[in-house]
């Protein structure tokens, strides 16, 4: 069988995900992990897709075989999804589709290229140091019930406002994006703070604004960003009450580590490691102290 490398139509995108979940949950259960994915409405691959077509291309045969999404903001290419059907593994899908992002990645003139990847996914990150990108840091899923959340939580909050899509607000997004992380995401913060499924706040201290976060419908903490690191622990327990609020009955997020606050505040909180991950890049960037990604597509 044939197979045929275009870039993605919007038809695409739920079968993409879908294909997706399925290779996800094939490497985890391979490896003792259980099964971690589940579908979901591709809402921040469409708004990529229409934002920037060049970054989706899928593998093509009878059906889809693979799918490549990759975006870019200011001097930042990031690799959001790389995956190729679990039977049809070992045909050099992978590396045909790399071949087409890196192109993407040459054109848009970033001068970094990042991704997030399962740090027991070794054969993959063979492929990516191959092209330059190289293992920085440990990133951590963890989540916690609800319920064990309630009976801990406990120590220093912010004040929140919610987050609204004006002028001087995304200016504010921006300005910290670039500070922690040095690349301006406020398109990203377009599309967050127009999703239903996801409340967005500011953080105070006071009248001092501290930074933003990001927590959905599902319980899920992030993007979550301060503009010094003592914020780090109070923006984090801010977060997971907001999660509480949300009724779900599991809170998570990733956590970097990099950064103890986060990390020593969810233990304390009894939150668990369910799986480990990596941040790969062709050089260093931000300062991960002070960021907790959203997932490994949005970062």
């Amino acid at each position: 069988m044939s197979v045929v490398y275009r870039p993605a139509r919007a038809q695409d995108l739920e079968v993409a995900d879908a294909l997706v979940v399925s290779s996800i949950n094939d490497l985890t259960e391979r490896h003792g992990f259980g099964p971690m994915a589940a579908c979901s409405p591709p809402r921040f691959q469409l708004f990529s897709l229409q934002d920037d077509p060049a970054g989706l291309w899928v593998a093509e045969g009878e059906r889809i075989l693979g799918f490549a999404w990759s975006w870019v903001c200011g001097d930042m290419w990031f690799l959001a999804q790389l995956f190729v059907s679990p039977d049809q593994q070992g045909r050099s899908i992978g590396n045909e589709l790399i071949k087409r992002t890196l192109e993407h990645a040459d054109k848009s003139g970033a001068s970094n290229r990042g991704l997030i990847t399962f740090s027991f996914n070794t054969v993959s990150q063979g492929l990516y140091i191959r092209h330059g990108l190289l293992p920085r840091f440990p990133i951590y899923s963890v989540d916690a019930p609800r319920e064990r959340l309630i009976a801990r939580l406990q120590g220093p909050r912010f004040q929140f406002k919610p987050l609204d899509d004006e002028a001087s607000t995304l200016r504010r997004l921006a300005e910290a994006d670039e500070r922690v992380l040095g690349v301006s995401r406020e398109k990203h913060h377009r599309y967050l703070i127009k999703d239903r499924a996801t409340r967005g706040v500011n953080l105070y201290d006071g009248s001092n604004w501290m930074g933003y976060a990001y927590v959905d419908a599902g319980g899920h903490i992030g993007p979550l960003a301060v503009m010094e690191p003592n914020a780090v622990a109070p923006a984090f327990r801010t977060a997971l009450h907001l999660a509480i609020e949300s009724g779900s009955l599991r809170v998570s997020a990733f956590l970097p580590g990099a950064s103890e606050a986060a990390l020593n505040t969810a233990m304390e909180h009894g939150m668990r490691i369910r799986f480990p991950m990596l941040l790969m890049s062709s050089r260093e960037f931000g300062n991960w102290v002070q960021y907790l990604p959203r997932n490994p597509g949005f970062m």
